[in-house]
């Protein structure tokens, strides 16, 4: 999966327990009205299922059910950029303008820890989205 696809699903759920849900939601509305416009108002409407559900689950401190809730928009936004390849400079401003700005500082770094790059020449690179404790493999002779 698209880390960016990856980061906004993630900075969207989180976005929606902030006082600027709205600003959100209204992003990814817009977003969606260009790529794929019939369904743009039906994506408003899950939307706002989507902030009672991460609300209900905040407030059960349930974040199981939240990060099943990335997960489903994490998809949802991967089929839209796979109908238009070019909307993911779209997805990643709106992930820099609209929704990582009202993230508190913890949320903002886990949900841009997600996104990970190498450039690699004539080497090994070994990355991890978690601890890793080994040796990197020995270099080829």
């Amino acid at each position: 999966m698209d880390p960016v696809t990856m980061a906004a699903g993630s900075a969207l759920v989180a976005a929606m327990a902030t006082d600027a849900w709205q600003q959100a939601r209204d992003g990814v509305v817009a977003l969606w009205r260009r790529v794929h416009p019939e369904r743009a108002e039906v994506v408003g409407g899950e939307l706002e299922v989507l902030r009672t559900q991460v609300l209900e689950a905040r407030q059960a401190q349930d974040p199981d059910t939240e990060q099943a809730l990335e997960g489903v928009w994490r998809v949802q936004l991967q089929a839209l950029l796979r109908r238009d390849p070019q909307a993911a400079g779209e997805l990643r401003r709106l992930l820099d303008d609209q929704l990582d700005p009202v993230l508190n500082p913890g949320e903002r770094e886990r949900v841009h820890s997600i996104i990970q790059n190498a450039t690699v020449s004539g080497g090994t690179s070994i990355q991890v989205g978690r601890d890793y404790h080994g040796n990197p493999p020995a270099p080829k002779a």
